[in-house]
């Protein structure tokens, strides 16, 4: 079994610092039997396990809290001009897929590329409500928001993007959201009395642009689903024809070139890189917010799709990466995070639907992960402390000079 699991790394092209064996059952799957097991303890030990995982399979180091004296070299060695990227890893994936063993098959680029590259948190807790517009509203405010999550609303709280515009005095093309599905379309700026009105980020909706674009048809079918888990959902969005215009023009879009490119026509997350891609050699903005939301297919119940959706994520993820090194006004001062909202459920919670649904509110789907790359990172370091979805933008704040006054979260010290 050992030998076989060796093959298969090694085929993937991963290289191995030292021999990787499997041993079962595993102290997670002996904690997963206990009924009694706290959140704590599973969340502890899911983050342990992705920690020797990654130790084994791509060579990296395990990483501790630095000192003023590391923190201060770091600070030094980011540029000026800095730009962040934010990349939501697609809808939540359980570790089962991906960072397990039996999974690593499904994340070549991640684990070959990245992460070697990166700065790594193997345990990120969400706190929240498991839902993808809410859980993504409160990664973008730094705090656990509490509406519906199916609700047209804005987050209660400041976002990340009016912090950053009102601190650093920057214009509404300097802070910019590539979002997966319509109801998304106000996660640009809150409803906080101190903020929100006019100094939130530009929300670009793909589907809302293909809409208008075209007039459907066989080719954009899959591209323009909206919602995995409750297709009849519809916001009221704001935007006429001719502020659609616009922004086409100003992206200078073109679906030939678009169909032309794109691997798939089937996926909604090419389209949304494609036009973040045009959004970074066009406008440049210095904070740029990018939803993947494929491998929440999931709910359909087809596990080859869910599957197909966690390759395809982790493709785009490194092309994001690449584009980015590649233009000019993004190259060596950059930073990517890439994290998932939460996970999914486990196939051992009553109630739950494993792969397919995250209901439960279970440890397993509330135990995310957190990738940094960019100057000032260390790379290929892991770290297994527990932080909180609340951290990131506090954390972005601190690395670009504006303040998350009102954040629940606080900067993660090891990317400072």
């Amino acid at each position: 079994m050992a030998a076989r699991q060796a093959m298969r790394i090694e085929s993937a092209g991963v290289r191995m610092s030292a021999p990787f064996s499997i041993k079962a059952p595993t102290e997670l799957d002996r904690i997963l039997m206990r009924k009694s097991a706290s959140s704590r303890e599973l969340s502890e030990n899911l983050a342990c396990n992705r920690r020797e995982f990654l130790r084994a399979a791509a060579g990296v180091t395990l990483g501790s809290a630095l000192g003023p004296v590391g923190s201060l070299s770091r600070a030094a060695a980011i540029p000026k001009g800095k730009k962040v990227v934010v990349v939501t890893f697609g809808g939540g994936a359980r570790d089962q897929e991906t960072f397990a063993p039996e999974g690593q098959e499904n994340i070549p680029h991640l684990l070959q590329e990245l992460i070697p590259q990166s700065s790594f948190f193997t345990q990120v807790v969400n706190r929240g409500i498991l839902g993808h517009y809410v859980a993504t509203a409160s990664l973008a405010t730094g705090a656990y928001e509490t509406f519906n999550n199916f609700a047209a609303v804005s987050p209660q709280n400041p976002t990340v993007f009016e912090y950053f515009r009102k601190d650093l005095k920057r214009p509404a093309s300097d802070a910019w959201v590539v979002a997966p599905s319509n109801g998304f379309n106000r996660i640009g700026e809150s409803s906080h009395r101190l903020y929100g009105a006019g100094m939130g980020a530009r929300v670009i909706l793909p589907k809302h642009l293909l809409t208008a674009a075209t007039s459907g048809g066989s080719d954009y079918e899959h591209l323009l689903r909206d919602n995995y888990e409750t297709p009849l959902y519809a916001p009221e969005l704001s935007g006429n024809d001719f502020e659609l215009q616009q922004m086409e023009d100003l992206l200078k879009l073109s679906m030939q070139d678009f169909k032309s490119h794109a691997l798939t026509l089937s996926s909604p997350d090419e389209l949304s890189v494609y036009i973040a891609r045009r959004l970074m050699r066009q406008v440049a903005p210095s904070l740029l917010w990018i939803t993947l939301h494929d491998i929440d297919i999931a709910h359909a119940g087809a596990y080859s799709l869910y599957v197909d959706g966690i390759r395809r994520t982790d493709r785009l993820c490194a092309d994001i990466w690449k584009t980015i090194q590649s233009e000019p006004e993004y190259a060596n001062k950059t930073t990517m995070f890439i994290l998932p909202d939460f996970g999914r459920d486990s196939d051992e919670e009553a109630g739950g639907n494993g792969f397919q649904h995250h209901r439960t509110g279970d440890a397993l789907s509330r135990t995310t992960w957190l990738m940094a790359l960019g100057p000032g990172t260390r790379q290929g370091v892991v770290h297994d402390r527990a932080v909180e979805s609340t951290d990131l933008v506090p954390t972005i704040g601190s690395l670009m000079g504006f303040s998350a006054a009102l954040s629940q979260g606080k900067p993660i010290e090891e990317l400072l």
